[in-house]
């Protein structure tokens, strides 16, 4: 007898739907499975035997052959042992009454029949749902996932046993079905909680790369701080999240998506509802910045989709990994290409590097000596290269704050500086409804003129500014969205001289040289 269920196998960001096909047949007892199945597919012809009997069912001693659709697609992971246990079941005919269509099984086994959590499972809702699957039995543990998109109807199983006695009663009356769908839904968590960060308020001094931190988040501008060891770049970058709007709903499901498929959700969370900020280590490979890998799960950029992607001691990267983001930050998602597929992952990240000015961190230091050689210096700044920093609208040098601005007052909150923030991005998002972008950092080359008007006092600053400090078109392209982006904090509709000159001054190091001096 043959039997079809229907699951899901988390390639890309939406996944693919999988058919699990079981075959009984005379033969001598076992299971084989075909279809492209990875090793831990494989190992599910144990397993599944082992939780089928300790869930107190009988193992048919018959030839089974089970067979994942469409076979051109390499099935990894161990979210088909369910499936492939209620396929054999239905195939035995040991369950009567259960109706599989438009149903979708997702769930790992161990050997005493409990179902395990597995990821990706926010995608397969929301690939089944296209397909008009209706039905979704997902791990327990998995569920208030599952219902965050708010459709379907969704049975969060613990167990091979009680997955049989719901399909047994068709779905309906069972203790599982009242459990699953009059509860109220668990209050949604984020990993990334944004007032872990400390406040802005926190940080004496640093008057100037404080405003550049608010104006990066107001436009989602990508931001690059270098300077001495202890000058607080680090501190506060690491402050940053604290001033960005929460995400919008279709963020948060974007965002929660992602974490799923990378199988970093927390037990029971519901949706991301804060900007993810993830800071890899500089040891990271290019699978794990970019993605990949023999999973094919998503790296860092896409993990942090809608959020920041902070690189500290930047230069420290492997050069290959740093090249790696110029094609994401331009086409905002990560193509993977394999032989047999390509998969993609959204990543409009916002990118934050800091550096110090040479290896061992006194270059431009009065007080201190630096010992590299030239030589040394020019072989830590070309690891970043001019193309990744061309793509850079913000760079500040940041210098240590003196005594006395240490024991100074506090500058404005965290709080304060978010409302302004908010102020701006609603601007934004105002102006730019209907298109294909919400920030002034995303303004396509050919509608700046359209969004960044100067007039004739504020085009000729330009141009004499473009003489004096040398700077390239895309350079200009990079002044104007951060002139707009301070004209929103100010909530001005027209671009004025004095938010020109602020946003030339932001955007005058690097074009010619990979460092400099400062003060």
């Amino acid at each position: 007898m043959l039997s079809i269920i229907t699951s899901h196998a988390p390639l890309g960001i939406e996944g693919k739907i999988i058919s699990v096909e079981v075959d009984l047949r005379n033969g001598i007892p076992g299971i084989d499975i075909v279809g492209l199945p990875d090793g831990a597919v494989k190992e599910a012809r144990k397993q599944t035997q082992v939780a089928i009997r300790n869930s107190g069912f009988a193992f048919p001693p018959r030839r089974i052959l089970v067979n994942l659709a469409p076979a051109g697609i390499r099935k990894e992971g161990a979210a088909f042992d369910l499936p492939i246990a209620l396929g054999i079941l239905f195939a035995s005919e040991q369950i009567q009454k259960a109706v599989m269509e438009n149903t979708m099984v997702l769930g790992e086994l161990n050997l005493s029949g409990k179902v395990k959590p597995v990821r990706g499972v926010l995608s397969a809702v929301g690939a089944g749902l296209k397909k008009g699957i209706t039905t979704f039995f997902v791990p327990e543990e998995n569920r208030f996932e599952a219902e965050a998109l708010g459709k379907g109807r969704i049975y969060g199983v613990s167990s091979l046993e009680q997955t049989v006695r719901i399909l047994g009663n068709g779905g309906e009356g069972t203790v599982m079905q009242r459990e699953n769908h009059h509860q109220p839904v668990k209050t949604p968590v984020s990993l990334y909680d944004s007032r872990q960060y400390g406040d802005f308020s926190d940080v004496k001094g640093h008057w100037v790369l404080k405003r550049a931190i608010e104006v990066a988040a107001a436009g989602r501008h990508n931001l690059f701080l270098f300077g001495p060891p202890g000058s607080g770049k680090s501190m506060v970058v690491q402050r940053l999240p604290t001033i960005l709007p929460p995400l919008t709903k279709e963020e948060s499901l974007e965002v929660t998506q992602i974490h799923s498929l990378a199988g970093m959700l927390e037990k029971g969370s519901g949706l991301i509802q804060y900007a993810p900020f993830r800071v890899p280590h500089h040891s990271a490979s290019r699978e794990g910045i970019i993605g990949g890998g023999r999973m094919l799960k998503p790296g860092e950029a896409s993990l942090a989709h809608h959020g920041i992607l902070f690189l500290d001691e930047a230069p420290e990267f492997r050069k290959n990994v740093l090249q790696s983001l110029r094609e994401p930050i331009e086409a905002e998602k990560v193509v993977i290409t394999r032989a047999r597929m390509n998969v993609w992952y959204p990543a409009s990240f916002q990118l934050v590097l800091a550096a110090n000015p040479c290896p061992c961190g006194n270059l431009g230091r009065k007080e201190k000596v630096c010992l590299c050689s030239t030589s040394d210096v020019y072989r830590y700044w070309k690891k970043l290269g001019g193309a990744l920093l061309d793509r850079i609208d913000i760079r500040v040098p940041v210098s240590p704050v003196g005594p006395d601005a240490i024991v100074g007052e506090r500058g404005s909150s965290s709080t304060e500086i978010r409302r302004s923030v908010m102020r701006a991005v609603h601007i934004q998002k105002k102006r730019y409804t209907g298109l294909d972008f919400s920030f002034n950092s995303r303004i396509p080359a050919g509608l700046i003129d359209r969004f960044c008007t100067l007039d004739k006092d504020c085009a000729r600053l330009l141009v004499q500014a473009m003489k004096k400090v040398s700077i390239s078109s895309r350079a200009v392209h990079s002044i104007l969205k951060i002139t707009r982006t301070i004209a929103d904090l100010d909530g001005s509709d027209t671009i004025e001289k004095e938010h020109l000159l602020e946003a030339i001054q932001h955007r005058r190091y690097g074009d010619h040289d990979f460092f400099w001096k400062f003060g």
